[in-house]
């Protein structure tokens, strides 16, 4: 007789369960990343996510908020880009995709470099890469509608790619259904 532990499963259920119900992402096949860092580590850390998730057929979705659209940015470097002197200063400061700072040890700016030395050198898929596969694949890109009216920005200062501008409530429409990962 086979022993089995107070409110645990026999072997057959614990088949049943764990094997053969598909998981809530396996049936919708669906991510939705919410990118509110402009980290270079965490902005490698979504496209990774959004292009890998989109290679294996899911619907993938990025909503970028705050300092995350700096990645997206259509200027690349630092351009006095929004509507208003505080607007064009924080802008100024991304500085875009070429300026990205690491999360920690950032060392004045050197470390994405470093950082992306290392990912070549390791054959690993950099920054644009990254960005450039998640566009191949079809993920959905949106701005954040109320963080572009803080910083003064319009859809014409973001890449083509940017399907389109929503809010909070349109985003949490769009990914029901899915799982929502915040990075």
């Amino acid at each position: 007789m086979e022993a089995v532990a107070l409110g645990s499963r026999g072997p057959a259920e614990q088949s049943e369960t764990q094997h053969d119900r598909p998981s809530p992402l396996e049936e919708n096949k669906r991510l939705s990343l919410i990118c509110f860092s402009g980290d270079f580590d965490k902005l490698v850390a979504t496209f990774t996510l959004a292009s890998g998730a989109a290679a294996v057929g899911y619907e993938v979705s990025v909503f970028f908020t705050f300092w995350g659209l700096n990645v997206i940015r259509r200027a690349t470097g630092r351009r006095p880009i929004g509507r208003g002197f505080l607007a064009r200063a924080f802008n100024f400061l991304q500085g875009g995709i070429r300026k990205v700072p690491l999360s920690r040890l950032n060392l004045g700016g050197l470390s994405p470099r470093l950082m992306s030395m290392m990912m070549k050198k390791r054959n690993v898929a950099s920054l644009p890469e990254l960005i450039e596969a998640a566009i191949a694949l079809k993920v959905n890109f949106y701005a954040c509608e109320m963080s572009m009216n803080i910083l003064g920005t319009e859809k014409s200062d973001f890449i083509p790619e940017v399907k389109e501008v929503i809010g909070v409530a349109k985003f949490m429409e769009y990914s029901s259904g899915g799982e929502r990962i915040f990075i």
